[in-house]
């Protein structure tokens, strides 16, 4: 077992901190957050096109290619949540953002093997797992280094910020990215991803840090039954988000819909909507109930681009998804926080956050090869089917709510 080594858990803060409090300390994590994902935000229009068209590689490749940054995510995120609660959260980050940019490096060294399209993948794939490594440690420090300056009966406004985020930073990094890639192609992309993480150290360089939770790494599994329910309703959930991000670009080139990009910034802009709007309700009124709501919003999303004629419809179905998703990140994350033991937070946040990388690396192969065999819109039907599965698990954490929680205070014992 860990023991707490300073008293940064939810009795360190204050009880109830004032709204404008907790976002002023948010703030300049967040935004460190929001400039380290705009490096992904930018691939996301990119790195397929340039799969597909530039090395000639199939959807199953792509799908590959893409959803290796969540299996190495996945496999990572022990190591993350360990590292954030022993070395300290903001150490945590600041590596993350390191890795972030050494993946920038491979995908430059990619590009001296264009005319060997398979060692040149291999190199990608190389950069997605370095990528994939900083975001683990970006999101796993960042969520536990947050949580421990605000306190814990914040923990949902901590989920709504640093989504807002990284949500943000892929509806902007998007377009930036076609505009990058058409002005100066892929090597422009890559040298960004160098630069634009270092960008995010100078944020949280003077950001107080907390001190480490933990003086010994704790079990991965002792955290893991604390939150399997609320992460499979993640990990559910997030099959639409995935979907969208490493295939709406195919979708619309086969489609001849033109640019993609604007979908990815409508996911996004629905994305931040729900969450300034209606972010507060997963602390107010309970994750479980959110989650209902929110999961049948993003199905209908998905059934909507299954369906789609005209790319006015996939507009919508992004909206949809991206405004339904919005909330069911919080929203099981706060049932997940009021599980885990408070000092293995970041360890915690870790294991709830690798549902969502297991989702996204199990599935974005398995809808590559999907696309291949039944077209490229028959992954959406199948990320409907998914999501909706996730309305049970909404309903199961509803009944089966911790004996004295409160439903206003995410995360404090009754």
């Amino acid at each position: 077992m860990t023991t707490t080594q300073h008293p940064i858990s939810s009795s360190a803060a204050p009880a109830s901190p004032a709204s404008t409090s907790v976002f002023l300390k948010l703030l300049p994590i967040t935004l460190a957050v929001f400039i380290g994902f705009l490096t992904i935000g930018m691939q996301l229009p990119v790195l397929p096109l340039h799969l597909h068209e530039r090395l000639g590689m199939g959807t199953l490749v792509v799908g590959l290619v893409m959803g290796s940054q969540f299996a190495a995510a996945l496999l990572s995120r022990a190591w993350a949540g360990n590292f954030a609660d022993l070395r300290g959260a903001k150490h945590a980050v600041i590596v993350g953002l390191l890795f972030a940019a050494g993946s920038g490096l491979a995908y430059l060294a990619s590009l001296a093997f264009g005319g060997t399209p398979a060692a040149s993948t291999w190199i990608l794939l190389l950069g997605r797992v370095l990528l994939a490594l900083g975001e683990s440690l970006i999101v796993t420090g960042a969520l536990g280094w947050s949580i421990g300056l605000v306190g814990v009966q914040n923990a949902g406004k901590v989920m709504v910020w640093v989504g807002i985020a990284i949500f943000g930073a892929y509806a902007l990094g998007a377009p930036a990215g076609v505009a990058v890639n058409a002005r100066w192609g892929f090597r422009g992309v890559s040298a960004a991803t160098i630069l634009i993480p270092l960008l995010a150290l100078l944020a949280v360089s003077r950001v107080q840090a907390i001190a480490p939770s933990a003086t010994r790494r704790t079990p991965f599994y002792k955290v893991l039954g604390a939150v399997l329910w609320p992460g499979t309703g993640l990990a559910l959930s997030s099959v639409g988000f995935g979907l969208i991000m490493a295939f709406i670009a195919l979708l619309f080139a086969a489609r001849n819909w033109g640019d993609s990009s604007l979908a990815f910034t409508i996911f996004g802009a629905a994305f931040i909507g729900a969450r300034l709007f209606f972010g507060h309700l997963p602390d107010k009124i309970g994750g479980a109930k959110v989650a209902l709501v929110s999961v049948a919003i993003e199905t209908a999303g998905q059934l909507l681009i299954w369906g789609a004629d005209t790319a006015s419809l996939a507009y919508l179905g992004a909206a949809l998804t991206g405004f339904g998703y919005s909330l069911a990140f919080p929203a099981f994350g706060v049932e997940a926080v009021r599980r885990a033991p408070p000092q293995t937070r970041s360890l915690a946040m870790g294991a709830y956050v690798a549902f969502l990388d297991m989702a996204l690396g199990v599935t974005t192969p398995l809808a590559g090869a999907l696309a291949d065999a039944r077209g490229i819109a028959s992954v959406y039907l199948a990320g409907a089917i998914a999501v909706a599965l996730s309305l049970g698990v909404a309903v199961t954490l509803l009944a089966n709510a911790p004996t004295g929680t409160r439903h206003n205070r995410a995360g404090s014992p009754g």
